[in-house]
């Protein structure tokens, strides 16, 4: 039963953790950052079995970890409310080609990564864009003046 209740509290901290480092951060990790992510997760394994090295001990937090994961999905399908304090939301960071400066700085943003993520989809110049956004998992989606879609291969295709 220990285990179980040490699991809970870890993913609560994991997720609580992951959410105040922000969704720019986690869509673009750094070699370094990765390997945090994975000494963070040997630490939790540490912080969730203790001493206990049975297997019965690992199995018991890995089926807790996946309950609370298919918890949290499922109350996010079942209440939109949820859904926002789980996921997140989208945020406009872009209008009419400028960049929101106080958006920009809540995300912890510059204006130089804006730039890159739109020449990857192609664009080569900010004020082609109508509305620029980013999405609840890090990524950035464009929609031009003229309402063209980025060229295929851009990875910001709708199907």
């Amino acid at each position: 039963m220990q285990i179980i209740v040490r699991s809970v509290v870890l993913f609560l901290f994991v997720w609580f953790v992951t959410r105040a480092v922000g969704r720019k951060e986690l869509a673009g990790l750094s070699s370094f950052e990765l390997i945090l992510l994975i000494v963070m997760g040997d630490l939790i394994q540490q912080g969730v079995t203790g001493d206990d090295r049975s297997v019965v001990g690992a199995m018991l937090a890995v089926a807790t970890f996946g309950l609370l994961t298919l918890a949290i999905s499922f109350v996010s399908f079942k209440w939109s409310r949820a859904g926002t304090v789980v996921e997140g939301v989208p945020v406009v960071i872009l209008r009419d080609g400028e960049p929101l400066e106080a958006v920009l700085k809540i995300e912890r943003l510059t204006e130089d990564e804006v730039k890159d993520a739109a020449r990857e989809q192609g664009i080569a110049d900010l004020r082609e864009i109508d509305v620029g956004i980013m999405e609840s998992d890090g990524k950035f989606s464009f929609l031009r003046k003229d309402r063209s879609r980025p060229p295929p291969g851009s990875g910001s295709e709708v199907p």
